[in-house]
């Protein structure tokens, strides 16, 4: 598994482009899609952090991958392989996706 560096919990600039190009001139509609994939995120990083077995910890793996791939956020793409490489319910996965998600948030 690699290391999990700072840097990958602040590369968002591919993540707001990408809400920017669907929202266009909107700032209205870009906050809402950024406040939907910091919901999304937040229910699979929940879920993850409760998951104990194979089945449930590799589903929720492949949401938050598929999320992270649905708004070009590379970094957290990353990290959902980690977790899918991981034993279900290793700590520190969930750390590194919650640590992404918490300064997506307060970015």
């Amino acid at each position: 598994m690699p290391l999990f560096t700072p840097i990958m919990a602040y590369e968002a600039g591919a993540l707001d482009a990408t809400l920017a190009a669907a929202a266009g001139d909107d700032a209205q509609l870009f906050s809402e899609l950024r406040e939907a994939f910091i919901e999304s995120l937040s229910r699979q990083v929940d879920l993850l952090g409760r998951a104990r077995c194979d089945g449930n910890w590799q589903i929720t793996a492949l949401r938050i991958k598929g999320l992270a791939a649905s708004f070009h956020a590379d970094p957290l793409m990353s990290l959902a392989e980690d977790a899918l490489d991981a034993a279900p319910g290793d700590p520190v996965v969930v750390r590194q996706i919650r640590t992404f998600l918490d300064n997506y948030a307060a970015g």
